[in-house]
């Protein structure tokens, strides 16, 4: 009996984008994609393209065939599209837990895979014999760097014991906070991506 495993690439596949990691995140998908042969539709956040872009004329001058790496603009439409078309063989997907659900169910329907990255709560939990400094200093870029629009943001903290007294304090950092255009020098936290 003889076993093979064969690794082929896909063909083509399909990213979907995120507005707060505008660069970041399709930097996650697209080199692996054409590292391991195959084709990408990249759809950046229609609230922040300009950074795919730039990303999508630098693959261009580094040497990245035309057509290996191909840019879609647009929402839910292009988001149907990308989770339906024959031609797609995988969807990648950073965001929300709602869409991530929607994006996954209808790649899934149409026989696609899907790899869907959704809202992650993340917890702290202080402990009293924590260095307070260090712990409330983490802790506030935690919470509000990127004015708190991502993932990693931390979203709950548990103190425990003595480190309770810590709040009153963590409260006071988080009411001094600056928030101004995110690159005037002066602030401490940029404005949210829209006002919704």
């Amino acid at each position: 009996m003889d076993t093979y495993a064969i690794r082929e690439p896909l063909g083509v596949v399909a990213g979907i984008c995120p507005f707060n990691f505008p660069a970041m995140i399709p930097l996650w998908m697209f080199p692996v994609a054409i590292a391991t042969g195959n084709t990408m539709l990249l759809k950046p956040s229609e609230k922040d393209p300009g950074a795919t872009m730039i990303l999508a004329e630098l693959a261009e001058r580094a040497g990245i065939p035309k057509g290996v790496l191909n840019i879609v603009h647009g929402a839910h439409d292009t988001v149907n599209f990308l989770t339906s078309h024959p031609s797609i063989k995988a969807v990648s997907f950073v965001g929300g837990d709602k869409a991530g659900k929607y994006i996954y169910e209808r790649a899934a329907t149409h026989g696609k895979r899907a790899q869907c990255n959704m809202g992650a709560k993340n917890h702290c939990i202080v402990l009293p014999d924590a260095n307070k400094e260090h712990t409330l200093n983490a802790i506030s870029g935690a919470a509000f760097g990127a004015a708190g629009q991502r993932c990693m943001a931390l979203s709950v903290a548990i103190f425990v014991g003595k480190a309770q007294d810590w709040i009153e304090e963590l409260v006071g950092r988080a009411t001094k906070l600056h928030v101004n255009g995110g690159m005037e020098p002066s602030a401490d936290l940029g404005p949210m991506i829209t006002k919704q």
